[in-house]
């Protein structure tokens, strides 16, 4: 659970019909959608997969912006009456503009009621804001509440680390987001479970490589680290000697498997093997990935 810091009391509101109503981001037309439904109050994953017929979804021209005619055909689809299709007008205009405002990539109004006095009322929410604009939301940044988020995740944005833990016992340290996904994908693929995503970035420094293994340590239920850097940017024996420094520093007792490949490759291997520490090198990532698998099950 999470520790509670403040609670909202709420009177009791006669509920006549529960609705969904959201703004999210639509990835593939790469505008703001509408998304709305007659079957509010419950998880819309779950109206989704039972009933999709029951979901409307309505794109905004980023151009033309929400149009009156667009707030109408959501309120047709949730079959409201004409005084409640005048709210709902108002209330998609207010929620596009904060959408804009905010710099938001998620607006979740479930459910939206309407009460016995045949109004329509936000009775529940939930609003995401994305990361990469909270630079200019500095209002929102303030209240940021670090006790209601992950402390490793925490901790790794101080230090421009991209890391979410999951639930496996292998972590993973990579450079370059896509390659760590490629990365959890062929660990999944020899049989294991990725216990992080944690990319430290192109540029990764000695530095960064050793606070990473701090990170990564601090998690109980790894049982193998598995090392993943192309060096592009930044040069493999660089990485090398971040790697030695964090093991020895940082005191790490599970095995490790490390694949370098790019500038200066043969310089960090070589560096690896003269570091005396049981570190273990692979040739490509397929070989990576099957030795570290093999390690947290104890074949090593």
């Amino acid at each position: 659970g999470q520790p509670i810091n403040c609670v909202l009391v709420q009177a009791k509101t006669e509920i006549s019909r529960e609705l969904y109503l959201g703004l999210v981001v639509d990835r593939s037309s790469r505008k703001i959608a509408i998304m709305a439904s007659s079957e509010g109050g419950m998880d819309i994953e779950e109206v989704a997969a039972k009933s999709p017929d029951k979901i409307f979804t309505f794109i905004i021209d980023p151009v033309m912006g929400l149009q009156d005619y667009q707030a109408r055909s959501v309120s047709y689809a949730l079959g409201l009456d004409n005084n409640q299709q005048g709210q709902l007008i108002n209330l998609l205009k207010g929620l596009y503009q904060l959408f804009l405002d905010k710099d938001l990539s998620l607006i979740e109004i479930n459910p939206l009621i309407i009460d016995n006095k045949n109004n329509l009322l936000c009775l529940d929410a939930k609003i995401s804001v994305d990361d990469n604009a909270l630079y200019r939301q500095t209002n929102l940044e303030e209240w940021r509440d670090p006790t209601q988020e992950d402390e490793k995740e925490t901790i790794a944005k101080r230090y421009d680390l991209n890391y979410i833990t999951l639930n496996g016992n292998i972590a993973c340290m990579v450079n370059g987001a896509g390659l760590a996904m490629a990365t959890m994908d062929i660990i999944k693929l020899y049989g294991g479970e990725p216990a992080n995503f944690l990319d430290v970035g192109g540029g990764a420094t000695a530095d960064r490589v050793y606070e990473a293994f701090k990170l990564i340590v601090s998690d109980t239920n790894v049982e193998a680290i598995l090392v993943n850097i192309f060096g592009g940017i930044v040069r493999c024996d660089l990485i090398a000697e971040g790697i030695i420094k964090a093991v020895k520093e940082v005191g790490v007792k599970v095995p490790i498997v490390v694949r370098l490949e790019g500038t200066n490759v043969e310089q960090g291997k070589a560096i690896l093997a003269e570091s005396k520490l049981t570190i273990t090198t692979a040739d490509d990532l397929a070989d990576a990935a099957n030795k570290v698998v093999a390690a947290a099950k104890g074949d090593h």
